[in-house]
């Protein structure tokens, strides 16, 4: 093995001087490691990950918790979802049991169940719920289902003659057609 001293080109050689004229080169000095600073600071490190880890369970609980009140709450919703709309209902149903118990002539319990009906039409009212499927309306096949076709002296094309039965939208959707007769002339 060559000496490495020797390949090298002497760095004072323009000078005439030699490596051994050059003044000594320090070594450094390897520092000295704290053990006792080292260890202080891994226990610092330790506590900190420890009191991550703490809120990180804490936080992984609450959305548990969470969690769970947010579905009870969705459940709940269905479950009651028609609760005002029964409380709307049970003073008609009153009043129809009143018009059943009621004796007289048959003008005043018809009066009775008039009344009635328009306070049940006012509960359908309030929950957007809405009839259709009136004689003379212009016959539409998303809201009637047509049981028949048939000329008609006092209607128009396509209009309704008669209704059998209501149909009932709720929000503008469909809940039941209504069953209708159709003029076609």
């Amino acid at each position: 093995m060559t000496d490495v001293k020797e390949n090298m080109p002497d760095a004072a050689a323009g000078t005439g001087t030699t490596s051994a004229d050059l003044p000594p080169v320090e070594e450094t000095a390897v520092e000295t490691v704290d053990v006792a600073k080292l260890q202080a600071e891994l226990e610092q490190a330790k506590a900190e990950a420890a009191a991550n880890y703490d809120q990180f369970l804490r936080t992984q609980a609450e959305l548990a918790n969470q969690r769970r009140r947010t579905d009870k709450l969705v459940e709940d919703a269905h479950k009651y979802a028609a609760q005002k709309f029964v409380e709307s209902l049970i003073p008609v149903i009153d009043s129809m049991e009143m018009g059943l118990q009621a004796q007289g002539d048959i003008e005043q319990i018809r009066e009775g169940m008039q009344l009635t009906l328009k306070q049940f039409e006012t509960v359908m009212e309030k929950f957007n719920i809405e009839a259709v499927g009136k004689p003379g309306d212009a016959f539409n096949p998303e809201h009637h289902q047509a049981m028949s076709m048939q000329p008609h002296p006092d209607f128009d094309n396509n209009t309704l003659t008669l209704v059998m039965q209501k149909g009932y939208l709720l929000n503008g959707r469909v809940v039941r057609p209504a069953m209708v007769m159709v003029c076609k002339k």
